[in-house]
């Protein structure tokens, strides 16, 4: 899930299980991610977006600013560039039970919101 505000922005949480034999590959991929994949999130209205590790999840957080998520989201995915990042990535991570089909990561609804 995501968090709406007035001021237009969709804050969206998400969480995935690292690999226990993946985690340093995970880690050194996200210690230089390469220019294309960061280009490609800022085009496609993402920003603030970071991740976290705690013990074998991963949590992530980003800011959407567009009108159109679905849509971004679809340009992302054609992304001969950010396709090659997740070939490596994705074997990193294990989708958690319940994780809509297509998705990668689960989004996670957002209880408390302070600006």
């Amino acid at each position: 899930m995501n968090e709406s505000t007035g001021d237009g922005v969709r804050r969206i949480a998400s969480v995935i299980r690292v690999r226990p034999e993946k985690l340093e590959e995970y880690k050194r991929l996200h210690a230089d991610p390469w220019p294309g994949v960061l280009d490609r999130l800022r085009a496609c209205n993402i920003s603030n977006y970071s991740i976290f590790l705690h013990e074998e999840l991963l949590f992530s957080y980003f800011e959407y600013r567009g009108t159109d998520f679905d849509a971004d989201m679809a340009r992302m995915s054609r992304d001969p560039i950010t396709q090659e990042w997740w070939r490596l990535t994705d074997p990193c991570q294990e989708r958690l039970p319940g994780t809509p089909e297509g998705r990668q990561w689960t989004e996670i609804p957002s209880i408390f919101f302070l600006e």
